[in-house]
């Protein structure tokens, strides 16, 4: 019934625990994940743990704050996408959270290795038909402009007309606006049930549900009443039950609506290219 749409299953959190993880989820409805690869050498762990367990699948990227790790072509990209368990490129996009603390007192000029990853990666996934999961923090601007220099959503293809999705969105109504006119989905994680996140929850209010997604990112961002713990793809349903609050609606048909984008955005275009 539910489908969480980004998490960490390889992190040291929940990795040596994954046949509990699993069952957890079963237990509360969550019949689908998608485990997201962060840098190259991840990459068969990943591919592993999607092949060990049902109803998880996972992506080939490099997320955009590692440093000192492989650096992947556009062809070796391409090339892991089409592993039968890889439904999307990603993590990849811009962070420039916290920059001068965590990137030696570095610019944004400075931060030009990142900008290149990320085309890099929407380029691959342009030539391998597989959708975008853009990761941006404090980058929402050069996020924007790369995208649009990029032509993505622009073209005529079927990748241009759902060309992936914004995770973890926690921007305002304009930014919500552009992602959507690109033709992006906005997956929505545990910070929607903060209480400080009025706006957020007014954003989510306004999304088309056709467009929206929900997610853990697990181990992270354990949603209300779990905040503080490790974070789960089990804890998925709490965030299903804020979005039908805000929209007046029922947990499971936010989760059957969810599901089916799930299915649209990564299944659909799998299945056709």
């Amino acid at each position: 019934m539910f489908t969480d749409s980004h998490c960490h299953l390889t992190m040291p959190e929940l990795a040596g625990n994954l046949p509990a993880v699993c069952a957890a989820m079963t237990a509360a409805q969550v019949t689908r994940v998608l485990c997201i690869c962060t840098a190259m050498e991840e990459f068969s762990q990943v591919c592993d743990v999607a092949g060990r367990f049902d109803g998880i699948w996972t992506s080939v990227g490099v997320h955009p704050d590692q440093e000192g790790v492989h650096e992947p072509t556009q062809d070796e990209l391409t090339a892991a996408a089409a592993h039968p368990r890889v439904i999307a490129i990603g993590e990849t996009g811009l962070d420039y959270y916290q920059m001068d603390q965590r990137k030696g007192g570095r610019t944004v000029a400075d931060m030009d290795w990142q900008r290149a990853r990320f085309r890099s990666h929407i380029r691959a996934a342009r030539r391998a038909g597989k959708p975008l999961v853009i990761h941006t923090r404090a980058a929402t601007e050069d996020t924007l402009r790369i995208l649009r220099e990029e032509g993505v959503g622009h073209g005529g293809s079927a990748w241009d007309k759902a060309p992936g999705v914004f995770h973890c969105f926690t921007e305002n109504q304009t930014v919500a606006h552009a992602a959507l006119e690109m033709g992006f989905y906005l997956s929505f994680s545990g910070i929607l049930t903060f209480k400080g996140a009025r706006e957020l929850q007014d954003v989510a209010r306004a999304v088309p549900l056709e467009r929206i997604l929900i997610e853990t990112d697990a181990p992270y961002l354990a949603p209300v009443p779990m905040r503080g713990k490790i974070n789960s793809p089990a804890y998925v349903p709490y965030v299903a039950a804020k979005l039908a609050e805000l929209r007046g609606m029922a947990p499971q048909a936010i989760g059957e609506i969810t599901s089916a984008n799930f299915d649209a955005l990564f299944f659909a275009r799998n299945e056709s290219t």
